[in-house]
């Protein structure tokens, strides 16, 4: 298994460091940052006013790390067996497509960070649906369904020649980009008025979160960059002109074999695949995930 190295190693006890101050993406000014805790060789730091946290890493390649390993257990960081869970996977973004249709329906639909389709193929039967996605496996994989899965990252350009839409859609993704105001700026200025862009991320700010520290479930630099908080999600919104319409800590239907998974991990064992509880869902909520969706207003 091809694991990150350091990924079970005990977070560093806390050096001697000032605060520093840097620009906050979210506050959109500079701000008191407190230097958290060192966590898988990098330094996590977080905004003293929005509470967003931030990992500072360097050599970090998001398209060498987002392969087939990554979506099958060979990131201990990463998915057991997301093509396994393929039934449990699909009832989950049923339910999600159904919550977005509470504030949108029959309009064209966009899905960043999309994986291998699943819940494009469950929003299909009620949206015009395109989808983004940097893992070329992946991607693939969503075309064998007969989706329309670009191979990529989202950038000016590319929207340019796709939009306008009127849901944009970002499950688990806003936490793993190296620029989410950006990202959402371009989501902002390709959305028909009216629209809304919904965001599934982890909380920051929520009491789990606190209480773990650096053993929070969440917590996996490098590959998650970004940590927020409603406030920071909130302060980005307002930046672009973007309404907080909802913000919810939602039920989830998880495979069993993923919260093995990162049970294992936490607690430092070797995680391993178990593909028959690929198959198996069970519903859980730790109150440590945000659901958010942000309203672009009418003219």
């Amino acid at each position: 298994m091809n694991e990150h190295p350091r990924l079970h190693e005990p977070a560093a006890a806390k050096p001697a460091r000032r605060d520093d101050v840097r620009l906050c993406p979210a506050c959109a000014r500079a701000t008191a940052h407190r230097f958290l805790y060192v966590r898988n060789g990098c330094d996590i730091w977080q905004c003293a006013v929005c509470g967003l946290g931030r990992t500072e890493t360097a050599g970090f390649d998001p398209e060498r790390y987002y392969t087939r390993d990554y979506f099958d257990g060979g990131h201990a960081d990463g998915y057991a067996d997301y093509l396994g869970a393929e039934p449990v996977l699909r009832r989950e973004f049923a339910a999600t497509v159904d919550f977005i249709r509470g504030f949108k329906s029959g309009a064209r639909l966009l899905e960043l960070g999309c994986a291998y389709g699943f819940f494009l193929a469950a929003a299909k039967p009620h949206f015009d649906v395109t989808g983004i996605e940097i893992s070329e496996d992946a991607a693939a994989h969503g075309r064998s369904l007969g989706l329309n899965v670009i191979t990529g990252a989202a950038d000016e350009r590319m929207l340019s020649g796709l939009a306008p839409f009127d849901v944009i859609v970002l499950l688990d993704v806003i936490e793993h980009l190296p620029d989410p105001l950006g990202t959402l700026a371009l989501c902002e200025r390709h959305l028909n008025p009216g629209g809304i862009i919904v965001i599934a991320t982890g909380d920051f700010g929520s009491l789990p979160a606190r209480l773990a520290g650096a053993r929070w479930r969440l917590m996996t630099p490098p590959q998650h960059l970004w940590f927020f908080t409603r406030e920071s999600m909130r302060g980005m919104a307002e930046q672009l002109g973007l309404r907080m319409e909802r913000f919810e800590h939602p039920w989830k239907i998880v495979p069993l074999s993923l919260i093995v998974f990162q049970l294992k991990r936490m607690l430092g064992l070797r995680p391993t695949r178990a593909a028959a509880a690929s198959r198996i869902g069970l519903p859980a909520n730790l109150f440590d995930a945000m659901r958010v969706v942000l309203r672009k207003p009418m003219p």
